[in-house]
């Protein structure tokens, strides 16, 4: 008789203990379920974001499309190397305004580039500790400074100083090479596609410098000790250990100023002339598409002339697409080549 108690007891004891794992599947299941709610909003989010990015891209592009379509239905293809402009007469052609952005671009990314490139090497491998910091301070400050804030400085500051000491020496050097040569003559301003460019340099070289000093700095201690210990120099252990560890990001830092290099607007309005000019002098006036449509945007009355500047946006989307493309391409067939040696 004693036994029924004890069995009595153990069997409440199993009940009691299959409830409690009952809750605990039922409370581990209850949460799974919210984790999996979370998780599908938090997908769906995410995936929201993202694709907005696309939506506001093909937005941008329809929008420009259908105002420069007008423009390019009258003109057609040759509205690219067309150098005329003249909004009295709704004659338009963009070859003025794209051979500026071109030529002030490429001379800001041969200017910057070197300079970056010894900022970076400099703060990350040479410079000493206690330089280091306020140095790669100074940088990144330069990086926040306005646009306009460099073309009022170059306006008032740079130009009239590059006028009467820079140019001159320029024309009576460079400018008496055949060929070569006639980048360097005319008349001796101060301001034009040149001092446009080398505006566009200062401005740049901040933002390469700091991605360069960035991706050097992410190269493994071990091996740069290890050329070090091989024998290697400073330019050796750049050259065969840096570099190829860091091309990406070098190259990405690179079309970084590059991207603003081409759509810079407010420096560019102020240093390059803003004259519908076409020259083979650097020194001579010019404009570029950014300073064509900031000046003329809101002053185009007639409906030709608004969409001839909705083309201009289309063309330098489409410059800015052609070259960040071809950098990527770039990294791809040199990760190729790298992969078959």
């Amino acid at each position: 008789m004693s036994v029924q108690p004890s069995v009595a007891l153990d069997d409440l004891t199993g009940q009691a203990a299959s409830e409690s794992e009952a809750r605990q599947a039922a409370a581990l299941r209850n949460t799974m379920r919210k984790q999996r709610i979370q998780d599908f909003f938090f997908h769906k989010l995410t995936l929201l974001f993202a694709a907005s990015v696309l939506l506001v891209l093909v937005g941008i592009i329809v929008s420009l499309a259908l105002g420069a379509a007008p423009a390019l239905k009258e003109f057609g293809a040759a509205f690219i190397t067309r150098v005329e402009w003249d909004p009295v007469g709704d004659q338009f052609g963009a070859m003025i305004a794209i051979w500026g952005t071109l030529a002030t671009s490429i001379i800001a990314l041969a200017v910057a580039f070197p300079i970056s490139f010894g900022i970076a090497l400099f703060l990350t491998e040479i410079c000493p500790a206690w330089l280091r910091r306020p140095l790669g301070t100074a940088v990144e400050l330069l990086a926040g400074v306005p646009s306009i804030i460099y073309g009022m400085w170059g306006f008032f500051v740079f130009a009239p100083l590059f006028a009467d000491h820079v140019q001159p020496l320029l024309k009576n050097t460079i400018g008496q090479l055949p060929v070569i040569g006639q980048l360097f003559q005319g008349p001796v301003m101060g301001i034009g596609i040149l001092t446009a460019g080398l505006i566009l340099a200062i401005m740049i070289i901040p933002f390469i410098a700091s991605v360069m000093r960035d991706v050097f700095e992410i190269v493994p201690t071990v091996l740069k000790e290890s050329a070090y210990g091989l024998g290697c120099t400073k330019w050796e252990v750049v050259r065969k250990v840096v570099l190829p560890y860091t091309r990406n990001g070098v190259v990405g830092g690179v079309m970084l100023g590059l991207g603003r290099a081409l759509g810079e607007t407010m420096a560019v309005t102020f240093v390059i002339g803003n004259a519908h000019d076409l020259s083979w002098s650097l020194f001579s006036a010019g404009n570029s598409i950014s300073s064509t449509l900031a000046n003329e945007f809101n002053e185009a009355t007639s409906a030709m002339h608004l969409s001839s500047l909705y083309a201009l946006g289309l063309i330098l989307f489409a410059i800015t697409f052609i070259v960040l493309s071809a950098a990527k391409l770039m990294l791809i067939g040199m990760s190729r080549k790298e992969g078959t040696k």
